[in-house]
């Protein structure tokens, strides 16, 4: 028997890296997957590949919420998962950051999520309960020079995630975050990344307890664990995948 067998799931950003990680292992896993992403070619390659489903989803959007959400209850009689995912990395120091800058990033990481959370409560609660889970960042915990707007959304994530647990239980519906350390996506790997704050990458990683990047699929097992009834006693749950990055000083 597969891990999601029966699941019903709701992905944001899952087109590409690890959104597309978790479309794949969610499906392999026994899900019935709808996806939503902005990249709309990307993601009906990926719906074509996988026999996921793919709605064009902008996450700041009530509207489109609201539509992949019927989407899913309409394609598949329910709904028992959600993974807010999708979010955006901006490197600007305070002093070079435009207002508008903070608000794309806090509208797409902070408030997307928040939208998801609250779309997704009646579906689950006429399935008979669910899990969420939301995204945030080892940027939740600590942040970094550049990283202002994305720091504060992630650690907001966290927030959101911990009250929901409190709000939604009794509705059976579990609440927990991941927080990925430096993985190998595009948008992680891009040099402009790297030059935003100064560093070198490579070498960086190289110095973690698992000296290496970590891949996308590491970030969906923690996501497959978390949508699953394995972790049926977990809620407000913080689950790090960061290499042991925060686990203390190298030396």
């Amino acid at each position: 028997m597969a891990r999601l067998d029966g699941k019903i799931a709701l992905i944001t950003g899952g087109a590409r890296g690890i959104g597309a990680a978790h479309v794949r292992r969610f499906v392999a896993e026994g899900a019935k997957v709808v996806f939503g992403d902005l990249l709309h070619d990307r993601g009906a390659a990926l719906a074509a590949d996988t026999g996921a489903v793919f709605v064009p989803m902008d996450v700041t959007k009530q509207d489109d919420w609201t539509n992949a959400v019927r989407e899913t209850v309409n394609r598949f009689g329910g709904l028992n998962v959600l993974v807010n995912n999708a979010g955006i990395l901006r490197y600007r120091l305070l002093a070079d950051m435009t207002e508008e800058q903070l608000r794309q990033v806090l509208d797409v990481n902070l408030i997307g999520p928040w939208l998801g959370v609250k779309a997704v409560v009646e579906p689950m609660k006429a399935s008979g309960g669910g899990s969420i889970v939301n995204t945030s960042s080892i940027e939740g915990y600590a942040a970094a020079a550049g990283l202002s707007a994305y720091a504060a959304s992630k650690f907001g994530v966290r927030g959101v995630t911990k009250a929901a647990a409190q709000e939604l239980g009794r509705f059976g519906i579990r609440v927990n975050s991941i927080h990925p350390g430096g993985i190998a996506t595009e948008l992680a790997l891009d040099p402009g990344v790297a030059d935003g704050v100064g560093i070198d990458p490579d070498a960086f990683f190289k110095a973690l307890p698992i000296p290496r990047w970590g891949e996308p699929d590491d970030v969906a097992g923690a996501a497959v664990y978390l949508a699953s009834d394995e972790s049926a006693y977990c809620t407000g749950t913080e689950i790090l995948v960061d290499g042991g990055l925060l686990s203390g000083p190298g030396y």
